[in-house]
């Protein structure tokens, strides 16, 4: 029976789609089974990012008893298995985001590691996908707003008796006006499980439809996916070496 990690955030647009991806992408490179579900039924970007912007069969056939949950699985050309959600305003309609955990029984069956690209905020798609995971990670921004959100996100997941694994910080410029990691930690009162860099490139692995993990291994954005992966699934052994001229430049 696999694991089901919803991926969630309190503020929109912290980079927790490019982080359900690419730590899908990471954990598979480990050789575990993934499934990378678009559980964001509103605004679904999985598709958009992987190159399938529009599928045959998407979650919303699925939670509308239209199709079967294997129907809606699709295999990018890198290995790593998703489920889109459709973009098309008609396949919103009488959508019971309630059945994500229904989905969620069945897709544990058929992958090590599940994860649910979870709506922001708390509404009911967002309270959905949180009730369906066996654990959440929070995606935040190293700023007061976002990090607060967070926080509001993690305390709604406290009252619903569900285990926060810990905290990836996402865009980090390392710049003065940046919040602390120290600090963010204190404020979330959860593990720090990875700074990702701001990295241009995640603009380019958009365009090339692929994840940066695969596009960029060496950059360091995809350095520490990997190393999230590794410790969501207990590769202790996994080691990131870098050189020194690599850990010089920063990016590689």
């Amino acid at each position: 029976m696999g694991k089901l990690i919803t991926i969630a955030s309190g503020k929109g647009g912290v980079g927790k789609t490019t982080t359900s991806i690419n730590l899908g992408a990471a954990i598979n490179s480990f050789g575990k089974e993934v499934i990378v579900v678009d559980a964001n039924l509103t605004t679904p970007n999985i598709g958009l990012h992987l190159g399938a912007p529009i599928v045959p069969i998407s979650l919303n056939h699925v939670l509308n008893g239209k199709a079967k949950i294997s129907d809606a699985i699709y295999e990018h050309e890198s290995g790593t298995k998703i489920i889109p959600s459709s973009l098309s305003i008609n396949d919103m309609k009488n959508l019971n985001s309630k059945k994500l955990k229904e989905v969620g029984r069945k897709l544990r069956k058929m992958a090590d590691i599940v994860i649910y690209d979870c709506a922001a905020g708390l509404g009911e798609e967002a309270i959905a996908a949180m009730e369906s995971s066996d654990e959440l990670i929070l995606v935040t921004n190293p700023e007061i707003p976002a990090v607060t959100d967070a926080l509001k996100t993690s305390k709604m997941a406290e009252q619903m008796g569900k285990t926060v694994k810990g905290v990836i910080v996402t865009r980090s410029k390392k710049i003065k006006s940046e919040m602390p990691i120290s600090n963010i930690q204190e404020m979330l009162e959860l593990p720090i499980l990875g700074v990702i860099p701001e990295d241009a490139r995640f603009q380019s692995s958009l365009m090339m439809k692929d994840a940066l993990v695969h596009t960029f291994p060496k950059a360091k954005a995809s350095r520490e996916y990997k190393k999230i992966a590794a410790r969501i699934i207990g590769n202790n052994h996994y080691k990131n070496e870098v050189g020194f001229w690599k850990r010089l430049l920063g990016n590689y």
